[in-house]
């Protein structure tokens, strides 16, 4: 079993912002979701592992090594989707995929073809693998880029908003490839998308202006959430006084009405009825309770 280590890691970038606070985090085999909103330290946290930047205090360490001291083996074992994925745009899907597979170190020609039509098959990329990757639309670039995150069979694998630009049906081609690899790698999922973390992940994370503020199970920390909430429809105009008088965590639209949950040990009364809740109010709630807490 691999096992991932992030201790007391923290990153100031030269603006004086400062992106990573303290970060610990234990990651082993399977799926873990890592939710925050932007600016939350997601990228940060990711590019650190992934040894495209130091933190200025902390360690990780994977399977035993240190990600500072050996990043040539790290990289070895690494599956990197960023945020941002570019490409050579002029170059067949099947050339790009080669390349890229020849600088992983898959030297065996007849081994690396095989694996490049293989990860083309499972991203529904195959039958376009001699078109230009400039000409594809978002979301196949994103399947592209998870192709190339998976070159090499990785015991590492970083993803960093991956279903970004998908559409229903590739997002869930794409969970479930996730779902089929995961057994035996660490994979880390980096989203704002409660439902990935949701439908995939055994463990969870949530990150909040550098700091993890909660970690755990996605199904336990829903539980635990269980008769602290509740809902009402109210107007437009009474908004901002709901807001002043209780612990809102969010509001929705529903059937053209505003809809708030609001966060409170006892019934609020004042018509309001009891919610059960869900991930996306575990995310919303650790964010205003880490609000209170500064």
């Amino acid at each position: 079993m691999v096992n991932l280590l992030i201790k007391n890691i923290s990153k100031t970038y030269p603006n004086g912002i400062q992106a990573l606070k303290n970060v610990n985090l234990e990651i082993k085999n399977g799926m873990f979701g890592l939710l925050g909103p932007n600016g939350a330290g997601k990228s940060t946290l990711m590019r650190t592992i992934a040894t495209l930047q130091e933190s200025d205090s902390g360690e990780i360490t994977f399977d035993g090594f240190n990600i500072h001291k050996e990043p040539e083996e790290i990289r070895r074992q690494l599956g990197y989707l960023p945020q941002e994925f570019g490409v050579y745009p002029k170059i067949s899907a099947f050339d790009l995929l080669n390349h890229l597979a020849i600088l992983k170190g898959i030297l065996n020609r007849r081994e690396r073809t095989d694996q490049v039509n293989a990860l083309l098959q499972q991203t529904n990329l195959y039958k376009v693998r001699k078109n230009a990757v400039g000409s594809f639309s978002g979301g196949m670039r994103q399947r592209f880029g998870i192709a190339q995150a998976l070159l090499g069979d990785p015991k590492l694998i970083i993803l960093d908003e991956p279903t970004a630009g998908l559409d229903p049906m590739e997002r869930s081609r794409f969970l479930n490839l996730l779902s089929e690899i995961a057994e035996n790698v660490v994979v880390i999922l980096s989203t704002h998308i409660v439902e990935d973390v949701l439908d995939l992940c055994p463990q969870m994370a949530i990150m909040a202006e550098g700091k993890v503020i909660l970690r755990g199970r996605p199904t336990q920390l829903i539980d635990e959430l269980k008769g602290r909430l509740w809902f009402k429809t109210v107007s437009k105009a009474d908004l901002a006084d709901y807001n002043r008088d209780f612990e809102v965590i969010s509001t929705r639209l529903f059937a053209g009405d505003t809809q708030i949950h609001v966060l409170s040990n006892i019934n609020p009364k004042d018509g309001f009825t009891p919610l059960n809740p869900e991930l996306e109010d575990v995310y919303f709630t650790s964010l205003l309770e880490a609000k209170k807490k500064k």
